[in-house]
């Protein structure tokens, strides 16, 4: 059993915590991300396996704030019309199945920025500046958290858990929160926490951390979860158990761990021989899921019909 570090924690929130550390070791959970309101991932899972994912991935990115529309590239229109109305598409799916919710927000910078400025490339905004009071980009920061802290607040009215992983890959500078290094990103993980637990009371969420570097660790009185994105260059069958340790060793070792992203599924007869504690796989959406190019319809199938997999 496993203590939410917020301890005005939901009674669902603390139940799914402690589900999550009863499975680790024991099973693993199926997970899926979609950027749609269709979702045609799960439609895709569906029809070669029968069955769907009990985790299943939402995108926030076209509640940013700060979307510069002009001069924005198809791709990025695209990828934003695409994603409107996700989290009625989220509040729905979880009114009417047994699954698991979790949040992915690749976040428009607050402020400044063109085309994907969650992308460091596509914006000038200093994250680290956040970091220091009275600065334009604290201010852009707040004001933004403010606004998304009252879209996620009907999930806490209804008491949904949420799986929030904010500030995901901070070991990488390709993200502006990570772009000034992980102490950053770690740093502002903090102020969230401490804002959406202390004046919005959003204590329906689950607080995922999502980097497997010791120096980026924001501390256990901050993490429900400890997690990391695993792409591998090819495919290789694997439990992702040396993985595992690293992010172990690096965090909180006595945390609920989780692959929150992957391009290639888990090899499950693999974990349910070695039994690395991941309570759950988030597999990433569109083309690591829809297609062989990544995972297979064999691998897909056999990993569904383990007994190891726990799936919607």
């Amino acid at each position: 059993m496993q203590t939410p570090v917020n301890e005005n924690a939901t009674k669902n929130a603390r139940a799914l915590l402690n589900y999550l550390s009863d499975t680790a070791g024991h099973a693993i959970i199926t997970g899926q991300h979609t950027q749609t309101n269709y979702m045609e991932e799960a439609v895709y899972i569906r029809e070669k396996t029968g069955k769907l994912p009990k985790l299943r991935g939402f995108e926030l990115l076209s509640y940013s704030l700060n979307i510069n529309y002009e001069g924005a590239s198809f791709e990025c229109l695209k990828e934003i019309y695409d994603n409107r109305g996700t989290l009625d598409t989220a509040m729905r799916w979880a009114k009417e199945s047994d699954g698991i919710v979790t949040f992915t927000f690749h976040w428009f910078s607050p402020l400044g920025g063109h085309d994907k400025s969650f992308y460091m490339e596509k914006t000038d905004f200093d994250a680290s500046r956040v970091l220091d009071e009275g600065t334009p980009e604290r201010k852009a920061f707040y004001h933004d958290m403010d606004a998304l802290a009252e879209l996620l607040k009907p999930f806490c009215d209804e008491d949904i858990p949420i799986l929030w992983r904010p500030f995901h890959e901070s070991e990488g500078t390709w993200f502006w929160w990570g772009a000034q290094g992980p102490e950053t990103a770690r740093e502002l993980y903090k102020l969230m926490y401490e804002h959406f637990t202390r004046k919005h009371h959003l204590d329906n969420l689950l607080w995922v951390w999502n980097c497997p570097l010791k120096e980026g660790y924001p501390g256990d009185e901050y993490v429900d979860v400890i997690s990391r994105d695993i792409y591998l260059e090819s495919y290789k069958p694997t439990d992702y158990a040396d993985e595992y340790r690293e992010l172990i060793e690096n965090t909180g070792c006595h945390k609920v761990a989780a692959i929150a992203e992957n391009g290639y599924l888990p090899d499950i007869t693999r974990l349910a021989e070695s039994h690395i504690p991941w309570a759950y796989y988030m597999t990433w959406s569109r083309e690591f899921c829809i297609g062989e190019q990544y995972n297979t319809v064999e691998h897909l199938k056999e990993l569904y019909a383990s007994d190891y997999a726990i799936s919607e």
